[in-house]
């Protein structure tokens, strides 16, 4: 807990948590937690994409790893466990395991990846993207709120671009990939359980929405005549939500900008975000598809035009069943008899290590399912316990219980 505290200090804010990719705040973090792996036994490295790594030798020099890992990056005004937790757990695992290295039949590697959130340059799991080879040369274009590009920010946190393609891992290199992270959701507290285990991540696709229509005087314009695109989005946004509830998947719309944006102005234009995710792609692109046919209808009543643009898809990840099978030995080390399952409402940096491992996850019950926001909160016996499943689960894959093929 000490560790999560001292790792939340190294903040853009000093009043609110936020460290994004390439940072200042995550070179400082990147230091912090190099210095917390060789104090647990691991020779350390930072890849070619910035994130930082470790690796614990097994019974013999250059074995498979299995990866354990999280994120280090934060959105604005961040929780102080999201991703953070992830890794120091991943830390004392490793530490904890160090003087019976020679036991297993795996090298334990350790990854604090860069960015998962996605919060300087728009683009999530870049960090996770690097290290399974999926990175797109496209992305050296994105630029944040400054205008500084990825390049050029790649630059200046001390990488060579062109050096990228060192951080790519192959499939032979892994056993697997095990994740602990708080479950961002109430589901564990309302069950009156501590952990659980992941059955698959949530499929996400996200978009730039428009709606045009026409501008004009608040007073003199009759609303027979009137081509409101605010009025046409916000029919819109009830209209995702209704069918999300129905087509049992999530809609969120958590942006929404209107212009010209004078208070006596009828609003000629509308952009606004849609986050649609599911447990499985087909019932997320199915609602789509109702999504769009309202969109179209209600443009076409109401004499507007709509447009829209996919900023960002990643589909539904199901966790591997050998390495669930490990974690739900390791949940009942602690006691718990009959671990619960669940899926991920959120993304996380194993939808795309899962190019080139197999995954799971441990969940953490977190109060209120609160995250994102400072008031993100675990108690000690909890991190206590998922410490232990942990370091049970790996000790079950090493025993050959639950080993993935």
């Amino acid at each position: 807990m000490d560790r999560s505290n001292e790792l939340a200090a190294i903040s853009a804010d000093p009043d609110h948590l936020v460290r994004v990719h390439l940072s200042k705040e995550h070179k400082a973090a990147n230091e912090l937690v190099a210095s917390w792996m060789e104090e647990a036994g691991l020779s350390t490295w930072q890849d070619a994409a910035g994130n930082q790594c470790g690796r614990l030798e097994g019974r013999e020099p250059g074995l498979p790893a299995l990866l354990l890992g999280s994120h280090i990056d934060t959105v604005p005004d961040a929780g102080r466990y999201d991703g953070m937790l992830g890794v120091l757990l991943a830390i004392e695992v490793a530490r904890r395991l160090r003087d019976r290295a020679a036991e297993l039949p795996f090298a334990l590697e350790l990854v604090a990846f860069s960015d998962e959130e996605g919060t300087r340059f728009g683009n999530a799991l870049m960090g996770s993207r690097a290290l399974s080879g999926q990175w797109d040369d496209d992305w050296w274009n994105l630029r944040d709120e400054e205008g500084i590009s990825l390049a050029e920010a790649f630059v200046d946190f001390g990488l060579d671009p062109a050096r990228l393609p060192g951080a790519f891992r192959r499939p032979e290199q892994f056993v697997g990939y095990l994740e602990a992270h708080i479950e961002q959701g109430p589901w564990l507290e309302d069950a009156g359980k501590a952990l659980g285990v992941v059955t698959s991540i949530a499929g996400a696709r996200r978009f730039e929405l428009t709606m045009v229509g026409k501008a004009g005087h608040a007073g003199g314009s009759p609303y027979d005549r009137r081509r409101d695109a605010l009025v046409g989005a916000s029919e819109l946004v009830v209209e995702i939500e209704r069918i999300s509830k129905e087509r049992r998947v999530i809609g969120t719309v958590g942006k929404m900008e209107v212009f010209p944006g004078g208070v006596n102005v009828i609003p000629g234009r509308v952009e606004f975000s849609l986050d649609l995710r599911a447990e499985f792609d087909e019932d997320r692109d199915d609602a789509l598809r109702l999504i769009w046919d309202a969109a179209r209808e209600i443009a076409a009543r109401r004499r507007l035009e709509f447009h829209h643009e996919e900023l960002y898809r990643a589909d539904a990840t199901v966790c591997d069943l050998d390495l669930r099978a490990a974690v739900e030995a390791g949940i009942r080390a602690t006691g718990d008899e009959e671990p619960m399952s669940m899926w991920s409402r959120a993304g996380h940096d194993g939808m795309a290590v899962a190019a080139v491992a197999p995954i799971a996850m441990l969940f953490i019950r977190c109060k209120g399912g609160v995250s994102h926001h400072p008031d993100e909160s675990v108690t000690k016996a909890d991190v206590a316990a998922a410490l232990d499943a942990y370091e049970a689960t790996v000790l079950a894959l090493a025993a050959g219980s639950s080993a993935p093929a």
